[in-house]
């Protein structure tokens, strides 16, 4: 098992594919989700974001369309936009909802939800404070739950970042991680961490070696 830092330079010198990769580490929580007080779910704003350009789409109507705009929101609108994805259009990575447009989102809850796109309040995507949900998303704030298997996936940029950054992320990530350990999770909470590329094999990370990490 490795160091982080030295992990993370292993994965980038295994990257030999021709494009740019992600960069994504892999958390083994000592939870089980299936208890809903075990649940570990939230957000982070990526210190150096992610490495593409994040298309924010926002359901909003009147000032707050207006407002959307203004904080850099790549489509804002309601009726028009829900009628564009219904025809099968997808061009956007995030959305966004003022609470009172979720009953006109709902009816295409079926297309949003199934690939990750449904607004959520408990990601701070249902929201009236537009401003600030378009520019953490547009700043490379990602959300994150973990699976069945205990497990947390997450995005930490390109391979082009190079380890500094990379790890600036990581670190940010497994604070927020650390934060939101359960009171009813017992034993071991940080069981295994690894990192890899898109296309690359996985390096384990020596899990005590994250405490030089956290301050």
């Amino acid at each position: 098992k490795h160091g982080f830092d030295e992990a993370v330079r292993m994965a980038l010198d295994a990257s030999y594919a021709k494009f740019d990769e992600t960069i994504d580490v892999a958390v083994r929580l000592g939870v089980d989700p299936r208890h809903a007080d075990q649940m570990v779910r939230g957000t982070v704003v990526l210190p150096n974001g992610l490495g593409k350009e994040i298309k924010v789409l926002v359901f909003a109507k009147g000032e707050k369309e207006k407002e959307a705009l203004d904080a850099g929101a790549d489509f804002a609108g309601n009726d028009d936009l829900v009628e564009k994805i219904q025809g099968g259009w997808f061009g956007f990575d995030k959305a966004v909802a003022t609470p009172d447009m979720m009953g006109t989102v709902g009816k295409i809850g079926r297309l949003l939800g199934p690939r990750g796109l449904m607004p959520n309040a408990k990601t701070g995507t249902v929201t009236f404070d537009i401003a600030r949900a378009v520019s953490e998303l547009k700043a490379g704030k990602i959300d994150f739950k973990v699976e069945k298997a205990g497990i947390v996936h997450v995005p930490m940029g390109k391979v082009s970042f190079g380890v500094e950054k990379i790890v600036q992320n990581a670190t940010a990530f497994l604070e927020t991680i650390i934060r939101l350990k359960p009171a009813s999770s017992k034993g071991t909470y940080l069981k295994g961490i690894a990192v890899s590329t898109t296309m690359g094999p996985g390096f384990k990370i020596d899990t005590a070696s994250i405490k030089d990490l956290i301050k």
